[in-house]
């Protein structure tokens, strides 16, 4: 697997019919994963938590709905997200992208099985990092 490069869209609801318009745009695969299938329960447990369009042409665009604690606001709507399974590599950016911004996850293993970490750069643009486990 190689390093991607991907810009990951935050939306307050609006995730599902923004990423099938992608999908109706580029093409491709569309996987999505929604709050429900996590374990939440309620009026969020339909939204997106993550989604994922992988093109023909070799784009990947992801999105996903906030957690119900979290407002999106403008400035706040894209993340660009690093992942790989090279984890050396991965773990040493995120660490450079990190000093002298602000951890919001600390670059640690998550309940789906991935290691996953974001952070705000100094320059105050949003990452996430995600290490793929090597086969």
């Amino acid at each position: 697997m190689t390093t991607q490069l991907s810009p990951y869209l935050h939306f307050n609801g609006g995730a599902r019919a923004a990423i099938t318009f992608y999908e109706s745009v580029f093409g491709g695969e569309l996987l999505v994963n929604t709050f429900g299938e996590m374990g939440m329960e309620g009026d969020q447990a339909d939204k997106i938590m993550h989604s994922q369009l992988e093109t023909p042409h070799g784009l990947v665009l992801m999105a996903g709905d906030t957690p119900p604690d979290v407002t999106v606001s403008a400035g706040d709507t894209v993340t660009l997200c690093l992942s790989g399974d090279d984890e050396a590599q991965l773990t040493a950016w995120f660490a450079a992208l990190s000093e002298g911004g602000e951890i919001h996850v600390p670059l640690e293993k998550q309940m789906w099985g991935d290691v996953f970490g974001q952070c705000a750069d100094k320059h105050g643009v949003s990452w996430m990092v995600n290490i793929v486990p090597q086969s």
